[in-house]
């Protein structure tokens, strides 16, 4: 079993920055993936960002590439995604999955989830 607890979100403006964290606990192996996901309302979950365990490899979603950072802190087993340039339709709660299958952006593929992080972004 894997544990997650996210945090780090809050209420910023368009432009501004924000950091997200996901602290990861339990039988956990360095062949496994994480990953940040969002769901905005009345929309479907969708695929952020993906990065794999030892933090040397990440993969990003059109929409976020070249504004958001996903990082790991290996002393810690934290993880990170920093937010910039953060624009209106980024609003939504964002959650961190892992998968037992490596680095991967396939929601499917996820087996633990956090609780999420609510980020609203105001125009």
């Amino acid at each position: 079993q894997v544990q997650l607890v996210e945090s780090g979100g809050g209420l910023v403006q368009t432009g501004d920055s924000l950091k997200l964290s996901c602290a990861a606990s339990g039988r956990i192996f360095s062949s496994y993936g994480m990953a940040w996901f969002r769901q905005a309302p009345g929309k479907e979950r969708e695929f952020v960002a993906a990065i794999n365990w030892l933090g040397s490899g990440t993969y990003y979603a059109a929409s976020v590439k070249a504004r958001f950072i996903a990082s790991k802190d290996n002393a810690k087993n934290t993880f990170a995604l920093q937010m910039n340039s953060l624009k209106p339709e980024d609003t939504a709660v964002y959650y961190c999955a892992v998968s037992t299958l490596g680095l991967n952006h396939l929601e499917a593929m996820f087996d633990y989830w956090g609780q999420g992080t609510q980020v609203t972004v105001s125009s």
